[in-house]
């Protein structure tokens, strides 16, 4: 085994134990620290790999070693106090004008974690309905020192306050087939009709969180959309794993087997499922569904081979291209490592990347021929 294989071992190992809180053995392994720091860097999870080193039982690390890791570390505690703030104050903001809004994702699943403070925090993402998207859009864009283009089909628009990211959603859309699209739109009439909400209470300021039932079909619809398309970071799966975990005496099991079916996604699910029991150390009778069949173990080699190369949100992909060469040929260069990717994804989800596939190339045409013309 070379050392970059020893070296992604004991990352896993060390973000397992950092979710988990077991002691760990690092001797076993010839791992080079500085791949480990690079890895977790790379799916956004070096608070968690962090917490993991705590638990090292068989060697002391020496301290400079660590520098990048307490550093970090150090810096996403600063960052995810201040993130609480500027949401508590936000929140505030909104319901005194009226606004009512849904914190999704983010902050509000990391409070499931044991050091919530140790997650790395991303975007502000908030969810209304139609009528508070648009009240919303009114009241905060002028409060914005930039904004990027709405998109009118996702109802989506993302905007900097304060030097933080926001994204305001007035739908769920994923860009998924339609099967998910109208199990989330339902989840979306579910959370803001019959008000299906739980509380976070952060330092005071109650923020309204999905309901659980409904926050786990939002996190794992969330980790598919980016599966499919640029890929998808360890982080997220970290917190579908906490969310269940946190959660685990109280989930809907029926309910929830009915949204995977119609939605279409119990394929996906137990794919995922494999994978975080194997890779990521998620006690295999705390998650709905898991199988333990081989083929969803071959299914998640396949995924975690994915995960590592293409990094959090595409983070290691690389985009140069787009600097140097014209819009066409940008674009079949794009057509070419999606249509790689959809191979890939061939033998863990045959229908589901084929039907992904085929809409790629649907939609990519007509843009191209669309954008010709203009």
């Amino acid at each position: 085994m070379n050392m970059r294989q020893n070296s992604i071992n004991a990352f896993l190992l060390l973000l397992r134990v950092g979710l988990w809180g077991n002691e760990a053995r690092l001797l076993p392994y010839k791992y080079s620290l500085k791949e480990i720091y690079e890895l977790a860097t790379e799916q956004s999870v070096v608070g968690i790999v962090a917490a993991g080193l705590e638990h090292i039982s068989d060697l002391a690390l020496p301290k400079q070693d660590l520098f990048s890791f307490v550093g970090d570390t150090l810096q996403l505690e600063q960052r995810n106090t201040a993130m609480n703030i500027f949401i508590g104050a936000l929140v505030e903001q909104l319901t005194t004008a009226g606004i009512y809004s849904i914190l999704v994702k983010g902050q509000g699943v990391a409070q499931c974690y044991e050091k919530p403070l140790w997650r790395a925090c991303g975007d502000v993402d908030l969810l209304f309905d139609q009528e508070n998207y648009e009240k919303a859009k009114c009241y905060l864009i002028p409060l914005a020192e930039s904004q990027e283009q709405e998109d009118r089909y996702f109802k989506h628009v993302a905007m900097t306050i304060s030097s933080w990211e926001v994204e305001l959603h007035g739908t769920l859309r994923s860009g998924l087939w339609n099967r998910v699209e109208k199990g989330l739109e339902k989840i979306k009439d579910i959370l803001f009709n019959e008000k299906k909400v739980r509380v976070w209470n952060n330092n005071g300021t109650k923020v309204l969180l999905p309901s659980v039932n409904e926050d786990i079909i939002l996190i794992f619809s969330h980790i598919l959309q980016h599966f499919f398309s640029e890929g998808i970071g360890l982080r997220q799966i970290c917190d579908w794993c906490r969310l269940l975990w946190s959660y685990k005496d109280t989930i809907d099991i029926q309910l929830l087997e009915c949204r995977l079916h119609s939605m279409g996604v119990m394929t996906e699910w137990k794919a995922f499922a494999a994978f975080v029991v194997k890779y990521l150390g998620m006690p295999s009778n705390a998650i709905p569904f898991y199988s333990s069949e081989k083929k969803w173990r071959r299914a998640a080699d396949i995924m975690l081979d994915i995960i590592i190369e293409t990094g959090n949100f595409g983070h290691n992909r690389d985009y140069s291209y787009y600097k140097r060469y014209p819009y066409v040929i940008r674009k079949v260069i794009s057509f070419g490592k999606h249509s790689k990717d959809r191979i890939r994804l061939f033998s863990v989800f045959p229908l589901d990347s084929t039907k992904l596939w085929l809409r790629m190339v649907f939609t990519g045409v007509k843009k191209v021929f669309k954008d010709t013309i203009n």
